[in-house]
């Protein structure tokens, strides 16, 4: 039976990839990968394909080799901190990489750009996160009503328009003292 590996474009038979100690490595590393960013890993791993050349089953094993442990941890470092990395990034990270393939400098020499993404995103989620938290201290909520407008009991309404509740408590106090 022969293969062709859809990343390296070698072609080759069952037997002479389990045989061969570079192929058997990338194949056993691939079965490490979770199986949902499978597909977009082996396009992702094509761009480290030289021109008019094959990629070896040695590189291609030591590039899947190096993704494995940073996609079943979770996390990524980049420029000194700890960046959550869930399979979510990845994928959004591989998907934007492969979109972009022609405007990269192909062969790629490290993944890089690919962690620079989910760095990105990762940060970008912080900043989110960090607002949102400010917000929550300031008063401010989601729907837009200040602790200062929170009734003091559970069961009161919510004032949502102080302007006009202030209006409807100079009316209800004038029409108690008979005005």
């Amino acid at each position: 039976m022969r293969l062709t590996c859809p990343a390296c474009g070698a072609l080759s038979s069952l037997d002479v990839l389990i045989g061969h100690a570079g192929a058997r490595e990338a194949v056993l590393a691939a079965l490490k990968l979770p199986a949902p960013l499978g597909d977009l890993l082996i396009q992702y791993v094509a761009l480290f394909r030289p021109a008019q050349r094959q990629l070896s089953f040695d590189k291609l094993a030591r590039l899947l080799g190096e993704l494995q442990p940073l996609i079943e941890a979770g996390q990524i470092e980049r420029g000194g901190r700890i960046w959550a990395a869930p399979h979510a990034a990845w994928r959004a990270a591989l998907d934007d990489m492969i979109a972009k393939r022609d405007k990269l400098t192909l062969p790629l020499k490290s993944h890089g750009y690919l962690l620079e993404i989910i760095a990105g995103q990762a940060g970008k989620a912080a900043d989110r996160a960090e607002k949102a938290s400010e917000q929550q201290r300031s008063g401010h909520t989601q729907v837009g009503v200040s602790a200062a407008h929170r009734p003091m009991r559970p069961d009161a309404p919510v004032i949502r328009n102080p302007a006009a509740a202030a209006q409807a408590i100079a009316a209800a106090k004038s029409i108690m003292k008979g005005n």
